[in-house]
């Protein structure tokens, strides 16, 4: 990857697309230091689960601590992936919308639109969340304005910061490099990094070294991870496909061999976040409209990370969520289709209908051992909680790497890779035709 990043650096549109990729999210973070006028500057905003990851802890995680800190940029990315994945859905559920996520560069302009819309309008959910559960938080005297015009101006100025980094996440897929949204949220998870690596080296003092012991074991798990997820990130299962010979005129077309590439963890990082997002939505609504309830004291308890019913649930809906992302993402039927339209088959398997239950069969089998493995990811840091639940060097570090972010930085990296050698690559064929 290094060696590509230098590569890249050579050539001047990739260096200029580079610089301008680090200025934006260098903009972002300088975004994500500034704190919201109407907050009280006395302490930073802490969840008020512990050792738990809450909806709050989530949009933490994806914004860098910005919403720990009270940033205007506080919501960071978190309206625009729910949205996104709103919108997905909708898409599979509503014939009209999968119709028009099928007319080309219109159809997704307008699915990009509609996106927009709903990150606009998850965006003012999400901020009057934020006001209503960090109340203690807002100042009682700023400017001498009334409380609720305070809470009216904080509701605004989190929302149009959402939106800016919707912008921002745009603007660098569009002159930058990479999915512009990918990269924002990687920046934030290396900046959360950071902070919860520093939080435990605080921990290591002269007459007690049981923290560091804790940090090197640590660091060789995460290594072990680290590498796991790049391994079964680049598994693929290679169907093969075979076109026939095609005589028009005085040439002769086909006859090449080729194959379908079914990943082993297609979904990636998403049936995590859905999952995740799923567990937590209900303790966000109890929170807004019955802050002080028995239901909510009893999920925060019952439902929270260091819970075996929260594990159970957890892995329940990961599972699920794979399998149905996994139908999403790859449209057996649509294949066997294009596949029979261009003379292709599968070598043994009748081309049609066979063929999609051929390749639903395998993608089935597939996304199995991809959903074990996303579930055995997802509950490292909850199992770690059983096994040390008082140890405030470990739950920091948890905090700084865990195997949601963990993840998400391996695809992002990965994807970020493959960009720039997809760019250089097309840079080479333009030279060679010119």
């Amino acid at each position: 990857m290094f060696k590509t990043l230098i590569n890249a650096f050579k050539v001047k549109d990739l260096r200029k697309k580079i610089l301008i990729t680090l200025g934006l999210l260098i903009l972002f973070r300088i975004g994500c230091a500034l704190v919201c006028p109407g907050f009280d500057l006395k302490g930073a905003m802490q969840d008020t689960e512990s050792n738990g990851i809450s909806f709050f802890s989530l949009m933490n995680l994806l914004s860098g601590d910005a919403l720990s800190n009270g940033s205007i940029l506080a919501l960071g990315v978190s309206p625009y992936i729910t949205a996104s994945i709103v919108i997905q859905l909708l898409c599979v559920a509503i014939p009209a919308l999968e119709r028009l996520s099928k007319q080309g560069e219109d159809g997704r302009r307008k699915i990009q639109f509609y996106t927009r819309i709903c990150a606009l309008v998850l965006a003012l959910a999400q901020a009057i969340g934020i006001v209503i559960s960090f109340q203690d938080k807002v100042a009682t005297n700023y400017m001498n304005l009334p409380h609720w015009l305070i809470c009216v101006g904080i509701v605004l100025i989190l929302t149009a910061g959402g939106m800016f980094t919707v912008w921002l996440g745009e603007k660098i897929t569009q002159v930058g490099i990479g999915n512009g949204m990918s990269l924002l949220i990687f920046v934030g998870i290396l900046s959360s990094a950071t902070n919860g690596i520093s939080t435990a080296a605080k921990t290591i003092t002269g007459n007690n070294l049981d923290g560091l012991w804790t940090i090197i074991l640590y660091l060789v798990a995460l290594v072990l991870v680290f590498g796991l997820i790049v391994f079964v990130d680049s598994a693929e299962r290679r169907v093969g496909v075979k076109y026939a010979k095609q005589i028009k005129g005085r040439k002769m077309y086909g006859g090449q061999d080729t194959f379908i590439p079914i990943k082993l963890n297609a979904s990636g990082v998403m049936p995590i976040i859905f999952a995740t997002s799923l567990i937590t939505l209900p303790q966000l609504v109890m929170s807004i409209f019955w802050p002080k309830s028995d239901a909510l004291v009893w999920y925060q308890n019952y439902m929270g990370t260091n819970s075996w019913l929260y594990i159970v649930v957890l892995a329940i809906l990961i599972f699920a969520f794979a399998f149905f992302y996994a139908q999403i993402t790859f449209d057996t039927d649509d294949i066997s289709r294009r596949l029979q339209q261009q003379g292709g088959f599968i070598p043994g398997i009748r081309p049609g209908r066979t063929t999609s239950d051929y390749l639903k069969k395998i993608s089935k089998r597939i996304t199995l051992f991809g959903a074990v493995f996303l579930a055995i990811i997802a509950l490292i840091p909850s199992l770690g909680f059983k096994a040390i639940p008082n140890d405030t060097t470990f739950a920091s570090l948890l905090n700084a790497f865990s195997t949601t972010g963990l993840m998400i930085i391996v695809s992002v990296a990965l994807e970020f890779d493959k960009g720039l050698e997809a760019q250089m690559l097309m840079r080479n064929y333009k030279g060679f035709l010119d």
